[in-house]
């Protein structure tokens, strides 16, 4: 007998944390679900944590092995948190289409290039009314405000009713660029009756309502109208809204505007070529910026939240591209500090203090609005929907829970889902059903590895422990010689007027000598013979129990 089917949600990423969205919604009996997913981003490493890592990416196993029940891929928007594994993840879900607006869909057809992907598996959706497609699915782009052109929601229809993905969205009239917030839009989609509401809860701590992007050029104008020397703006690369009001604002003070950073012009040529960024103001490239005069300057730089390698890391420990920082130059940060970047965003600001730079960031004045809505937008978002079901997501695990909380005080009926939890939105009531083993994926250098391979565990071990490199020889006869060579990484090299390393080796040249046949023959033996002896001489010496690795040479006789 065929199972009755089911309508299922299941957050892989994005779900109890700020970033790499991925979510999965199923229908159909259970074990043969049809799937589609709805959006692969990214997140950005730390050095604490994920030394050396260059993107985190969503751990779609689970998904994976169940590919070929997989219809489409629907992308949101263009932020990277949304957009940003595509290329890299498509390889499990070849020839899957991938739907988005077509801003969004310039940016994903660039990621599936860079990866090595086709990206004309990449296509164009229709905005709601219109649909698509997928499955059991019918699924229609719902515009809404956000901090980027082209932000969607998404209507989900399925034989067991209407699911509405809210994506990332703000309550604004008025973005500047890109389409406006549209209640009567929104009423209509409600009136059809909403089972489940999965909506974001990024800013549902703020209690105040939302502002608008409008609003800002005013007092960024007269910011940067006032200001003395250069001036430097950041924000993200991607809120191209923003980064128009920034230059225009340059512009409106007498000064010359260049752009710097890969992200941020892509971002603007992709708003350009799109057709949704109009009249964006001349700018100057960086070695043509280096012939204007500081105080008629204005620079609009990618690295709002601390990221090393950008352009506002590079200038607060420096001169980049022929321009350099100098007292009483003015640092806008139009951008708000995403939650775990603080200490990042930190260093830059006191780098740039010591220098005698004026930073302005949003607890200044009014110069940054957020493209999240807030707790009254949220409400006003659950009184035009009417869900029976709401389903916070896009926040940590605190955002989700008061997000829960709020819908419970309004009447709805909220379940708490983080990553992982596969909730069952059929039936009568929202449950768990299932709790899906999910981890993270790592781009390290051109390869993916996986968060429990060992690589970055390894990796924070010689950081935190430093390395010991032990090399000896087995002669002719298979005895040790007694002379072997030691050398540290990451270790003092001295312990009072002795070298480390010395020890090491005097130690060993006394061990080696003593040990038996069979663990002189056996590598493995042998090898943590040697490790325990240059690890005793460090805790003793140095304090440290380090790493250690043993390289044996046998020499063969003739």
């Amino acid at each position: 007998m065929t199972s009755p089917s089911r309508l299922i949600y299941l957050p892989l990423g994005g779900a109890g944390e700020i970033g790499m969205n991925c979510y999965v919604y199923g229908f159909g009996p259970q074990g043969k679900e049809r799937f589609i997913l709805v959006d692969l981003g990214v997140s950005f490493p730390d050095m604490d944590g994920t030394p050396g890592v260059d993107l985190i990416l969503p751990d779609v196993s689970w998904l994976a092995d169940r590919a070929d029940r997989v219809d489409a891929i629907f992308i949101t928007h263009a932020h990277e948190d949304h957009v940003g594994a595509l290329g890299q993840l498509y390889r499990h879900f070849p020839k899957v289409p991938v739907y988005a607006r077509v801003f969004t869909a310039n940016i994903a057809t660039r990621k599936m290039e860079e990866a090595g992907q086709d990206p004309a598996m990449v296509q164009v959706a229709p905005v709601w009314p219109q649909t698509v497609t997928a499955g059991p699915f019918t699924v229609g782009f719902a515009p809404t405000a956000h901090s980027i052109p082209e932000a969607s929601a998404l209507v989900i229809d399925s034989p067991e009713g209407r699911v509405v993905h809210s994506g990332d969205f703000k309550i604004d009239r008025d973005p500047r660029v890109g389409e406006p917030f549209d209640p009567v839009m929104w009423d209509e989609i409600g009136k059809s009756g909403v089972r489940a509401l999965i909506c974001d809860s990024t800013n549902v701590f703020s209690r105040h309502e939302g502002r608008s992007e409008s609003d800002l050029p005013a007092p960024i104008t007269e910011l940067v109208a006032n200001a003395r020397g250069m001036v430097v703006a950041t924000t993200f690369a991607s809120n191209i809204a923003r980064v128009k009001t920034l230059a225009e604002a340059g512009r409106a003070a007498g000064r010359t505007v260049c752009l710097m950073g890969r992200a941020m012009k892509r971002m603007v040529t992709a708003g350009v070529e799109t057709g949704v960024l109009t009249d964006f103001p001349p700018t100057v490239s960086p070695e043509e910026a280096t012939q204007i005069p500081r105080e008629n300057l204005m620079l609009i730089v990618t690295g709002s939240q601390g990221e090393r390698r950008a352009a506002s890391a590079a200038l607060s420990r420096g001169k980049y591209l022929g321009h350099e920082l100098k007292e009483g130059d003015t640092f806008l940060f139009s951008s708000k500090t995403i939650p775990g970047n603080e200490v990042s965003v930190g260093r830059i600001q006191n780098a740039l203090s010591e220098i005698g730079v004026e930073i302005v960031d949003e607890q200044s004045g009014f110069y940054h609005v957020s493209g999240h809505a807030n707790r009254p937008d949220l409400q006003r978002m659950h009184g035009l929907v009417k869900p029976q079901i709401l389903v916070p997501n896009h926040g940590e695990h605190r955002h989700l829970r008061e997000h829960c909380r709020v819908g419970a005080e309004g009447g709805l009926t909220p379940i708490l889902a983080p990553n992982g939890s596969m909730v069952e939105l059929s039936g009568n009531a929202p449950s768990v059903v299932e709790h899906i083993e999910v981890s993270r994926t790592y781009l390290d250098g051109s390869r993916l590895i996986g968060a429990l391979d060992g690589v970055v565990r390894d990796r924070m071990k010689l950081a935190l422990n430093g390395l010991v490199v032990v090399a000896i020889i087995i002669d002719e006869d298979d005895e040790p010689l007694e002379d072997c060579w030691v050398e540290l990484r990451g270790l003092p090299e001295m312990a009072g007027n002795e070298s480390v390393a010395d020890m090491i080796e005097d130690q060993l040249s006394e061990v080696l000598p003593r040990l038996d046949n069979k663990t002189v023959m056996d590598d493995g033996k042998l090898e943590e013979a040697v490790r325990r002896v240059a690890r005793q001489v460090c805790v003793s010496e140095i304090g440290r129990k380090p790493e250690v690795t043993v390289i044996i040479s046998r020499l063969m006789s003739a």
